[in-house]
C-alpha cells in the first residue's frame, strides 16, 4: 500500500503543501514538487518543504531509493522572483535563504540541492518541460537524472545578474569541465535534453522519464540498501578532486563496513543461486549510513589527511 503525505512549511494550509512524499512497500519513495500551476517555481514555502522532505527521507531507514519529480508540465522553472524578491518580505526572505546555521555546510537556498546528496539512498530526478535555474540545481543534486527528450535546461541566474548559488559549485565539477560550466553560467542560455546528455548533465533520455525513473528505482531497491548507501558515499567522497591515496582508503573502509553484514550476506546468497526459500530478505538500511555517521566518517577522513589520529569511542 502506498503512503502519501505533504511536507509543508506552515501547518496544513493549502499554500504550504508544496511537496508530496509517497512511500511504497518496495522501499521506493517519491517526492513530487506540487506547485504545478506555477511550473513548480520556487517560493519560500517550496524551499522549506523541499529541504524538509530531504531531511525526512534521510532519517527514514526504510527508504531504498527516491524518485524526485515535478507536478504537471515542468520539473521546476526556477526561482519565483516576484514572490521571493518582491514586496515587504524581500529582505527577510533573502536573509532566510542565505543564512547558514552554525555548524551547517549549506544554507536554505543550497539545502534544496545539497541535502539530496546526504540521503543515504540513490535519488533519481525525472525532468520534463523546463528545468531552469534553481530547478536545474535541484536536479543536479540528485544522483541520477532521467530527462524527457523535449526537456529544456538552463543555468539561468545570469539573466538576473546573479551566479548559481544553490549547490552548483559542488555538483558541476563532478559532471562537466570548468570551461563548459563557465560557458553555461556566463550565457544562461537554454539548451535541450540531447545537449544535456552529450555534456553529461543528464544520465539518459526517456519518452516517459517518470516511468523510467520508477523502473530504475525499483531495480535498485531490490538490492542491498547498505551497498547502495556505501556506493553513493564512495562516489561522492572520491569522484572529483580526491587523491589516489584518499580514494583507495575510503574504498577499503566502506567495504569493511559492508562485509559480513546481514544485507551483504543476503546479497551473496542470492548471487550464489541459493533456493528462493533459503534466501534471506534484506533488512532496513544500517544506522551506519545515517547523516550523523556520514559526518563522523568525514571527520575521520579529514583527520587522516592531516596526519592526525582520531580517538575511537569505547
Amino acid at each position: 500500500m502506498m503512503r502519501a503525505s505533504f511536507c509543508g512549511a506552515r501547518g496544513l494550509s493549502t499554500a504550504a503543501r508544496r511537496v508530496l512524499i509517497t512511500r511504497g512497500p518496495d522501499g521506493v519513495a517519491e517526492v513530487q514538487l506540487s506547485r504545478g500551476d506555477k511550473m513548480n517555481a520556487l517560493d519560500m514555502d517550496m524551499f522549506r518543504a523541499i529541504a524538509g522532505a530531504a531531511r525526512e527521507l534521510a532519517d527514514d531507514r526504510s527508504v531504498k531509493a527516491v524518485v524526485l519529480h515535478g507536478e504537471g508540465k515542468a520539473f521546476c522553472a526556477g526561482l519565483d522572483v516576484k514572490s521571493v524578491t518582491g514586496g515587504l518580505q524581500a529582505k527577510a526572505n533573502m536573509e532566510e535563504l542565505l543564512h547558514r546555521p552554525e555548524g551547517a555546510l549549506s544554507n536554505l537556498a543550497q539545502d534544496v540541492c545539497y541535502l539530496w546528496r546526504r540521503v543515504p539512498a540513490p535519488v533519481i530526478a525525472a525532468t520534463q518541460g523546463v528545468c531552469f535555474g534553481g530547478g536545474f540545481q535541484i536536479a543536479l543534486g540528485a544522483d541520477l537524472r532521467i530527462a524527457a527528450p523535449t526537456c529544456k535546461f538552463s543555468i539561468m541566474e545570469a539573466k538576473w545578474g546573479l551566479i548559481p548559488d544553490m549547490g552548483a559549485t559542488v555538483v558541476l565539477p563532478e559532471l562537466v569541465p570548468k570551461d563548459v560550466a563557465l560557458e553555461l553560467t556566463l550565457t544562461g542560455r537554454v539548451f535541450d535534453a540531447s545537449e544535456a546528455l552529450k555534456l553529461g548533465l543528464v544520465t539518459r533520455l526517456a519518452d516517459d522519464p517518470l516511468q523510467e525513473a520508477r523502473r530504475l528505482a525499483k531495480e535498485i531497491a531490490a538490492r542491498s540498501p547498505d551497498s547502495a548507501a556505501a556506493a553513493k558515499r564512495l562516489m561522492h567522497a572520491t569522484y572529483a578532486g580526491a587523491d589516489d591515496g584518499r580514494a583507495l582508503h575510503i574504498e577499503t573502509e566502506l567495504q569493511k563496513r559492508l562485509l559480513g553484514g546481514w544485507n551483504q550476506l543476503a546479497s551473496a546468497a542470492k548471487g550464489l543461486g541459493a533456493p528462493s526459500l533459503l534466501q534471506p530478505g534484506f533488512a532496513q538500511r544500517s544506522a551506519a549510513w545515517s547523516e550523523e555517521a556520514d559526518d563522523e566518517a568525514e571527520q575521520e577522513l579529514r583527520a587522516m589527511l592531516d596526519g592526525k589520529a582520531v580517538a575511537q569511542s569505547a
